[in-house]
């Protein structure tokens, strides 16, 4: 089965190194305007040409005492991934989170170089690592003699000012997962993302999306465990509901449930709401698809329990919202094919069967072998055999 749900309103784009003046989570290294550590950040950010800037970081980090370190490495940091050479950006990176643990800003750089570099399990290493460092921060009391109400107000204007580079670590997670064309590894990423990210507007999306990988590397049980994890957390969880009734449908198996599970997931469609930034069009056709995935459960819970004329009703509903997306299309007019032979409505059943052959999916040969067998029943027929 095709994945059940897609993740929607992944595009990244990529913007430059952390921003500077953005508020920071981590150690603050106070620079003193007219200091030589001043002067020499000065003369390292005028520099134009890439050797001399790297002569001038390298005489800046040979002189840096105490915190300043931080700064140099940091300095490393910007000039390596403005290079491209990722295996020194992960060099510094790493010094500088040895000498500052919780510098959020060197995590989104470090997500952000192993992305560039194609390197995904150094990308969820380091995406995951900075999540860690924004929970810390958000969780954090006021320090010993700071107001209560105070610090929170300040952890909010931070938290703020740094929410576009937290998306933006996400995003680059989940555009990862994404293209990870191995079932089985693509599961294990979504599920990585979703246990980091559980309150992230994607994390719920990315459990199903794990429960979809493991159903499609046919790990029955691990797509159970997740399904079912998720369900006891978020009983409204649309893409699970969708994927477990597909899934207990289709097998015949728990068909009360899968009942049950299709028609909340039908419910929810309706009242779902678009997530801000989400294209209008392409969450329109997200519902749609949905929706139709519901239905068309519904309708193979009819067929299992032998009640081909509500099955029928059920797949025709289906069937505009599907026409999107080729596999369950096919998939549900060979199911309305099936449901119509059974109702002996053998000339309906050819127009389902026609349309299920129209479109690519692995239905296509099953219901031209169905069509092959109505005209070879219908001539037996007309010869009166």
């Amino acid at each position: 089965m095709k994945q059940v749900l897609k993740i929607v309103g992944m595009v990244v784009v990529l913007c430059g190194a952390v921003q500077a003046n953005a508020q920071q989570i981590g150690k603050y290294v106070p620079i003193p305007a007219g200091s030589d550590a001043d002067k020499a950040l000065t003369e390292i950010n005028a520099a134009s040409d890439p050797a001399q800037k790297l002569a001038l970081i390298d005489k800046f980090a040979g002189e840096a005492q105490g915190d300043i370190a931080i700064v140099a490495d940091d300095q490393y940091v910007n000039y390596y991934l403005g290079q491209k050479n990722y295996d020194k950006v992960f060099e510094y990176g790493d010094r500088l989170f040895a000498l500052d643990p919780d510098n959020f800003a060197n995590g989104v750089n470090l997500t952000r170089a192993a992305a560039e570099k194609g390197d995904t399990e150094k990308l969820f290493t380091y995406g995951e690592k900075t999540q860690g460092i924004w929970d810390r921060y958000k969780a954090a009391p006021a320090p010993e003699g700071k107001d209560a109400s105070n610090w929170d107000q300040q952890k909010k204007q931070v938290l703020d000012s740094n929410k576009d580079n937290y998306e933006y670590v996400q995003q680059l997670m989940l555009n990862a997962a994404n293209r990870t064309t191995d079932p089985a590894k693509k599961a294990v990423l979504f599920q990585r993302f979703g246990q980091a990210f559980p309150d992230s507007v994607y994390g719920k999306q990315a459990m199903a999306m794990a429960a979809a990988g493991y159903r499609q590397a046919q790990n029955t049980p691990k797509m159970l465990e997740v399904s079912n994890a998720v369900l006891a957390k978020d009983p409204d969880n649309l893409g699970v509901l969708l994927l477990l009734s597909d899934y207990y449908s289709e097998k015949g198996e728990q068909l009360d449930k899968a009942e049950t599970y299709a028609k909340k997931a039908a419910e929810l469609t309706d009242s779902e709401k678009k997530p801000e930034g989400v294209d209008e069009a392409a969450w329109g056709q997200q519902k749609s698809l949905q929706k139709g995935l519901a239905l068309s459960s519904l309708g193979q819970v009819s067929i299992q329990k032998k009640d081909n004329a509500k099955a029928v009703e059920s797949f025709r509903a289906a069937a505009p919202l599907l026409k999107a997306d080729e596999v369950s299309y096919g998939r549900n007019q060979y199911r309305l094919g099936f449901a119509l032979v059974n109702l002996k409505k053998n000339a309906e059943a050819k127009e389902a069967f026609t349309q299920a052959a129209s479109v690519n999916s692995p239905y296509k040969a099953l219901a031209q072998q169905k069509l092959q067998e109505l005209a070879k029943a219908g001539a037996r027929k007309s010869s009166g055999n």
